[in-house]
């Protein structure tokens, strides 16, 4: 079965890549992270199923890249892979030819089910979750946790983080110690994978310094 994975999250779509593909023999998927490269792969690999994020990056709504691929790839199922809290926007999907709609809280294992199905033939949709019905996490970030969830869902590295945070990178570190004990998690992945699959990224403020983390600026040059 031959995939063209879509999501605006480098790091996130090509981690789905890899694990589908080493967890299902029969799967070959691309990874690409805009509408262009979605639709230039969809063209040039003919796949069986393009799963895509309907968050694109330069395209006001995706909805237009479902509607160009459903009309010009019609061999193409299109799956829409989470990312979606608006029944109405899911809603319009369908009308536009989309034969299925995937949560992310789908493990690798059902994800791969699910789209081996779709190939098939079948049409699966998973119920839209409500951001609204949503209930807390059971935890809190603090604003400085919360921005380096943020960054780490954007793919920064450690560098490139503590200097855009302007703070030590042994600071930096003592932040993501403490991020991954609060979310459960053992690695950067795991983290940019919950933020995106509990849908919090949109709740975190951009922080004020707290006298903590005055304390801890690097001076400037």
């Amino acid at each position: 079965m031959r995939l063209v994975i879509c999501d605006v999250n480098r790091m996130l779509g090509e981690a789905l890549t890899v694990a589908l593909e080493t967890g299902d023999d029969e799967i070959r998927a691309a990874s690409v992270t805009t509408a262009a490269e979605c639709v230039a792969a969809v063209s040039s690999n003919q796949p069986d199923t393009c799963v895509l994020d309907l968050r694109l990056p330069e395209t006001a709504d995706g909805l237009r890249v479902v509607r160009e691929i459903c009309s010009r790839f019609p061999g193409t199922a299109v799956v829409v892979l989470g990312g979606v809290s608006d029944p109405g926007t899911l809603a319009k999907a369908k009308k536009l030819g989309i034969t299925g709609f995937l949560s992310k809280s789908r493990s690798v294992s059902e994800l791969a089910g699910a789209l081996h199905k779709i190939a098939a033939g079948q049409r699966i949709f998973d119920p839209v979750p409500r951001t609204a019905s949503r209930p807390a996490p059971p935890f809190v970030l603090t604003p400085r946790e919360a921005e380096v969830l943020r960054r780490i869902a954007d793919g920064q590295d450690t560098r490139q983080m503590a200097d855009e945070m302007n703070i030590a990178v042994s600071t930096l570190r003592t932040y993501i110690k403490s991020v991954f004990a609060k979310i459960g998690v053992h690695s950067r992945l795991e983290a940019a994978a919950f933020a995106s699959r509990a849908n919090l990224l949109g709740e975190m403020p951009s922080p004020p310094l707290s006298p903590h983390d005055q304390q801890n600026i690097l001076p400037s040059a």
